[in-house]
């Protein structure tokens, strides 16, 4: 039987913390909210707070914190209201034993150190932790006794495929699969006019803006090519990538003795939440199960084109630069979407902005916490002096 969890849910109010909550709700009394988090949106946690009548909910915008202490009064709940600053000593302390860490972007690292040295077990969907902070994340998880269960799908595939010592011992390599996103097969040239509606069109996700330009770039697909390096301990020249349309298959494993697993299912995160929340058991997440023959009962694969799609190559370079090089490539990242998405920067744009970033900011050391964001802070203000050039 799975124990009863008492569970922080960082980025409440994104798709993600939707999800877990959906999934959380189906096992009352053993699946407990205790924290809620969100940015700035008080009116959406105030909602979350009514639902789920955490013990705590934090918002990140110090602005919002009267109106998240006032509504939660006028509602007659117990929840007390905190600011941002809270947020690390909360998620490391006895308010909760798991996290799901679902804040986007670089403002989720310090939480979800926080929770990895504290011995939580950590619901990973914050990318940029991995990307920017990789080996420091995974050294506080060992010193401080955390389980780390990725939730992007295709990680959490491979820890599905990957359960114990003696099965990566003998791995030969890791496959991830890609959608393709919006744009899958269209030449580099036809990407010039892409608008931000057009690309943030997903056509299997339903995700934030964001994440969703990352995914037509194939950005996010080099992010997870990081994030695996990290959490399995793989070197980037055994990890690959396929473009797999249809979404069902969500990563492959490959072993020495030729054998290949694959974990397959519907496009839903829930089922990657409900594997964090109660594994090593199995419970209900309110996904169905994969009927192949409904889904048009075919399976493709093919290669990405890196050269409609340079941003998935930037990603290897980083890696194989190490150091700082991934924190630099996710900064900069981070700005060319903006800019984009804000109409100030072309969508082939994107990747040649990245690329000059990284350029401009050849990897140094990366064993501090400091040198780490020393190098996200320098890729911005290079990535945002320079949009003008690419516009």
């Amino acid at each position: 039987m799975v124990p009863a969890r008492d569970i922080a849910v960082l980025g409440a109010t994104g798709s993600i913390g939707g999800s877990a909550l959906d999934v959380i709700a189906r096992h009352p009394g053993r699946l407990r909210v205790a924290l809620l988090a969100a940015g700035r949106n008080v009116d959406a946690l105030l909602a979350l707070c009514r639902q789920h009548r955490p013990r705590h909910a934090v918002i990140a915008d110090e602005a919002g914190f009267p109106a998240l202490r006032d509504g939660l009064r006028e509602a007659g709940l117990d929840t007390r209201a905190h600011t941002g600053e809270a947020l690390d000593a909360l998620v490391a302390g006895d308010a909760c034993d798991t996290v799901v860490a679902a804040i986007v972007g670089a403002a989720g690292l310090p939480s979800t150190l926080a929770a990895a040295r504290a011995g939580k077990r950590l619901l990973l969907a914050n990318k940029e932790s991995l990307v920017l902070a990789g080996e420091l994340l995974m050294a506080a998880a060992r010193e401080g006794g955390a389980t780390i269960v990725p939730i992007d799908s295709e990680h959490n595939a491979i820890f599905q495929c990957l359960p114990d010592a003696h099965a990566r011992a003998g791995l030969r390599r890791l496959v991830l699969t890609a959608s393709g996103g919006p744009f899958r097969g269209r030449s580099r040239a036809s990407l010039a006019d892409v608008t931000p509606a057009q690309a943030i069109a997903h056509p299997k996700w339903s995700m934030g803006p964001k994440i969703s330009v990352d995914s037509a770039t194939l950005m996010n697909k080099g992010l997870e090519v990081i994030e695996a390096h990290h959490l399995f301990a793989v070197p980037g020249d055994r990890i690959d990538v396929l473009v797999h349309p249809q979404s069902l298959v969500h990563s492959l494993v490959e072993f020495v003795d030729g054998s290949t697993l694959a974990q397959l299912g519907l496009p839903d995160m829930r089922t990657a939440l409900a594997v964090g929340l109660a594994w090593p058991e199995r419970i209900v997440s309110g996904v169905a199960g994969l009927d192949l023959l409904a889904e048009g009962g075919r399976l493709e694969f093919e290669p990405p084109d890196l050269d409609a799609f340079p941003c998935l190559q930037l990603a290897f370079d980083a890696l194989a630069a190490g150091g700082t090089a991934p924190a630099v490539l996710n900064a900069a990242n981070e700005v060319a979407v903006s800019a984009f998405l804000q109409g100030e920067l072309g969508f082939l744009s994107i990747p040649r902005l990245i690329e000059d970033t990284m350029s401009a900011l050849p990897a140094a050391p990366a064993g501090t916490l400091e040198a780490l964001s020393d190098a996200d802070a320098g890729a911005r203000r290079h990535a945002s002096a320079a949009i003008a050039g690419f516009a």
